[in-house]
C-alpha cells in the first residue's frame, strides 16, 4: 500500500493474470497447490489500522436525524453543506466480520427530569456504512490536493459502526460521540481496490451551495454499490432484510473527505481507515440505521412472525452485504457480520 498508486495497479494485474484460467504458473504447480490449505480459511483484518475517522456524509441521514432531534427547520447544521463533517473514531476496537459485539454499558439520561443512570444500553443500533483504506500517506504539514486524492485511496470495505444511542445522546455535547461509539466497529475482510470499482462510478451529486475551491472536482467519484442489511434474532429461523440502500446516495465524495481531512496539514498513513457515515437514501426502506427505521423507537420494525424491533436485542445477528453489478457479472464485498452479546455485570 505504501508503494503508491502505480504499484497497486501492477499488483492487481499480476494477481488477475496468475488466477486466470489460461495461466499455468499456479494452475500447473502441483507442489504449490498441495501446500495451499484452502479448506480452512480464517479471515483477519488485512492491515494495522493506525487511525480511524468517521464522516457524516449522507444528506438523507443527516436530515432525518436533524428533524428527529431539532425539527424540520433546523435539520441541517449551518456547516453541513459547506464541508464533510467528521470525527476521530477509535481504531483499537475496529474488528473483522464475525467478531461478536458486547452490549456496552454507560451513563444515560432517559428521563430529562431526573439525574443520569448507569447500565447497559437500551438503544443499541447499527449504522450501515462503507469505508476506504488510505494507501500512500502524506508528510505532516502537506495537504493532499483534491486532484491527487485518488492516488491515496486504496480500496473499500463494508462497515457497521455499532452505536449506543442512549449513551451517545447524553454524552455528545459539546465534543461529539465517545462511549456511544468506541466499543466496536465491524468491517468486512475483503478490501475491493478502487480500480475494480471505477466502472461503476457515476456523476457526483449536485452540491448547492458550491463547495469552496479546494473541495471542487468534476470527475465522477460517486459509486453505484447496492447495499443490504439483514437481521436474525435468536429465535428466528431466517434472517430478514431491514434495509436496501446504495452508496450513490452520499453527498460528499471520498476525494472530498480525504482532501478536507488533510487540508490543515494533517498527515494520514497507509492503513488509516476513513468511513462514510451512515448511508441512507430518500425512501424509508433505504434508511441505514434502526434509529431512522424505528424513528427513534416510536414505531416497530417488522421482522415477520410477530417478531419486531426498535433497537437491537441480545443475540441479534446483523449482516451487511453489498455488490456492484455490471452486464452479467458482479463485484462483491463479502459480508460484514456481528452478533450482540449480553452486557457484562458491573
Amino acid at each position: 500500500m505504501a508503494l503508491g498508486y502505480e504499484a497497486w495497479r501492477e499488483a492487481r494485474r499480476t494477481v488477475q493474470m496468475l488466477l486466470s484460467a489460461n495461466e499455468s504458473t499456479l494452475r500447473d504447480d502441483m507442489s504449490l497447490r498441495s501446500r495451499s490449505n484452502t479448506s480452512m480459511p480464517f479471515m483477519n483484518c488485512l492491515f494495522f489500522i493506525g487511525d480511524y475517522t468517521d464522516f457524516y456524509s449522507s444528506r438523507d441521514h443527516a436530515n432525518n436525524v436533524g428533524i428527529m432531534f431539532r425539527g424540520k427547520e433546523n435539520a441541517l447544521m449551518p456547516n453541513w453543506l459547506r464541508l464533510p463533517v467528521g470525527y476521530h473514531g477509535r481504531a483499537s476496537s475496529v474488528v473483522v466480520s464475525g467478531t461478536p459485539i458486547r452490549r456496552p454499558s454507560g451513563q444515560m439520561r432517559p428521563d430529562q427530569t431526573k439525574p443520569p443512570v448507569f447500565g447497559p444500553s437500551k438503544k443499541l443500533d447499527i449504522e450501515l456504512e462503507m469505508a476506504f483504506f488510505v494507501g500512500g500517506g502524506n508528510p505532516l504539514g502537506e495537504p493532499i490536493p483534491i486532484q491527487k486524492a485518488h492516488e491515496h485511496i486504496f480500496g473499500m470495505v463494508l462497515m457497521n459502526d455499532w452505536s449506543a444511542r442512549d449513551i451517545q445522546a447524553w454524552e455528545y455535547v459539546p465534543l461529539g460521540p465517545f462511549l456511544g461509539k468506541n466499543f466496536g466497529t465491524t468491517i468486512s475482510p475483503w478490501v475491493v481496490p478502487m480500480e475494480a470499482l471505477l466502472p461503476f462510478a457515476e456523476p457526483n451529486p449536485i452540491q448547492d451551495p458550491e463547495p469552496l475551491p479546494y473541495l471542487q472536482h468534476n470527475d465522477a467519484y460517486t459509486f453505484n454499490i447496492n447495499l443490504f442489511v439483514s437481521l436474525k434474532g435468536k429465535g428466528m429461523a431466517e434472517a430478514v432484510n431491514i434495509c436496501r440502500s446504495n452508496f450513490k446516495y452520499m453527498y460528499w465524495t471520498m476525494k472530498q473527505q480525504l482532501t478536507h481531512h488533510t487540508v490543515n496539514g494533517c498527515n494520514v498513513k497507509p492503513g488509516d481507515l476513513l468511513a462514510s457515515g451512515t448511508i441512507s437514501g430518500p425512501d424509508p426502506e433505504s434508511f441505514g440505521s434502526m434509529l431512522e427505521l424505528s424513528w427513534n423507537g416510536s414505531k416497530n420494525i417488522d421482522l415477520g412472525g410477530e417478531e419486531t424491533r426498535t433497537f437491537l436485542n441480545d443475540g441479534d445477528e446483523v449482516t451487511i452485504s453489498g455488490y456492484c453489478e455490471g452486464d452479467g457479472y458482479r463485484v462483491g464485498f463479502g459480508t460484514c457480520q456481528g452478533t450482540i452479546l449480553a452486557a457484562l455485570p458491573l
